[in-house]
């Protein structure tokens, strides 16, 4: 497997999609753009907040599709559709986050969903045609960009050992990268056909949770002891019925369960287009997926999942509106189903657990604080690892498509964007300098004033 990895930039990528898979893509963009309109789900972490002032009527649906669009157009043209195009995997950025906006966009019920099959059908007709006349240019910019696939699955295996320095320090930081470089050095020797970073994941987030949940339980077992220790105090009210947030996260929980059959069609529809093998969850997923290396792509899908149900539980429950694709937990499982039948009743299934088990899950994060800060930490070393990887692997990229005049202009677009304050969102630029940065070379070529790059 390392070795394909290594050299992925020698393969061509292909968004060509069967029938089938055309038309579960416009379902699936019609679907979530209907639920969108509905308030009950959006894709964007970032928005979810906002929806609680749109389902009360104390902010306007126009409001609204603004946030959802300055949260999320950086990401779509310059995440989404660059990793689509240089991977031939679709991906939630480019699917979802157009579909939140059309679906809140949409006055009318009945629209939604016809906005939200527009989209996917641009989808999927229009980016292989764009694919297409990209490989075709003097300077095959797409190409190039699958250079940014090794620092990606490489980087990406490191998050843990940045979320547990975060958390619980250098010492126990140093550690976990130690005992992760040897289990990468041992994987690519003794296992060659296997991601070299899947084992050294597992065992990362098992220690960051591990040595969050010892500290829980010893914070547990001081405040009992110390509860004891108090002679005739009163007992503190646990109920929590006077408790403004827990009416709010009971009321949202009881208003995403009345749409439970609809959650569950979500849950079977997203969990489906995983096991076509045409759509990764993440940025490392999307290579792998290309690679045909499902496994290694569900293993990456699910250790992120523990970085992210704590938010999406959290937000679902104080704004009443869920995550299109839940918890996530329908990637991996898809990627890994035989056949799609089973794929439709597994997410189905999996998306019922997981509203019936909202309430439930708030409850026990309440009790663990520290798990709750590990989600956090999961999440921001995610983002750091991936911003060095992508940046990383687009001056690679630019290097390829044009040497060191590539590198100073998709270097100097990335940098100009950090001193206009980031008008496309950091994680996003790079990949997005990758693309203007080939069409400039491109023009370049045409004026007869840059000859390509050969290899």
């Amino acid at each position: 497997m390392s070795g394909n990895i290594a050299t992925a930039a020698a393969g061509t990528t292909d968004l060509s999609l069967s029938v089938t898979q055309q038309l579960t893509v416009i379902a699936l963009c019609a679907l979530t753009a209907f639920i969108s309109h509905l308030a009950l789900a959006v894709f964007n972490d970032g928005v979810r907040p906002f929806m609680l002032d749109f389902i009360q009527g104390r902010t306007t649906r126009s409001a609204t599709t603004a946030v959802s669009f300055g949260l999320s157009a950086g990401f779509i043209f310059g995440l989404g559709a660059p990793m689509a195009l240089s991977t031939g995997v679709l991906n939630p950025w480019l699917l979802f986050l157009p579909t939140d906006i059309l679906g809140l966009l949409s006055p009318k019920k009945w629209l939604a969903p016809i906005l939200g099959a527009a989209w996917g059908t641009v989808v999927v007709f229009g980016l292989n045609g764009a694919n297409s006349l990209a490989h075709d240019l003097p300077v095959d910019f797409l190409t190039a960009m699958q250079q940014m696939s090794t620092p990606i699955l490489f980087l990406f295996t490191l998050f843990p050992v940045l979320a547990i320095s975060k958390q619980f320090g250098k010492l126990r930081g140093g550690i976990a990268g130690v005992i992760e470089l040897v289990l990468v050095v041992a994987t690519m020797k003794l296992w060659p056909g296997v991601f070299p970073g899947a084992v050294a994941m597992a065992v990362g987030v098992l220690m960051l949770i591990a040595f969050a949940v010892a500290k829980d339980l010893r914070q547990r077992r001081a405040e009992r002891a110390e509860q004891a220790g108090r002679a005739g105090g009163p007992a503190a009210d646990a109920s929590g019925e006077d408790d403004p947030m827990a009416s709010l996260f009971s009321a949202s929980a009881t208003r995403l369960r009345k749409h439970l059959p609809l959650f569950m069609v979500l849950g079977a529809g997203v969990c489906l287009l995983a096991q076509m093998h045409v759509f990764g969850g993440g940025e490392a997923t999307s290579f792998l997926i290309a690679k045909g290396d499902y496994s290694g792509a569900a293993q990456v899908d699910f250790y992120r999942v523990f970085g992210f149900v704590p938010l999406i539980a959290t937000t679902a429950l104080a704004s009443g509106a869920y995550g299109i694709a839940g918890f996530t937990l329908v990637y991996p499982i898809g990627y890994l189903l035989p056949n799609p039948w089973l794929a439709l009743i597994c997410g189905a299934l999996v998306f019922a657990v997981e509203v019936l088990a909202l309430s439930w899950i708030g409850r026990i994060l309440g009790r663990l604080p520290s798990v709750r800060d590990s989600s956090e930490h999961l999440r921001g070393a995610i983002s750091d690892s991936l911003q060095l990887a992508i940046l990383f692997g687009s001056l690679m990229a630019a290097n390829a498509m044009g040497g060191g005049l590539g590198i100073l202009i998709v270097g100097g677009l990335y940098l100009l964007n950090e001193a206009m304050g980031r008008v496309v969102v950091r994680m996003a630029a790079a990949p997005a300098a990758v693309l203007v940065g080939g069409v400039i070379l491109n023009l370049l070529y045409w004026l007869d004033l840059f000859t390509p790059v050969k290899g």
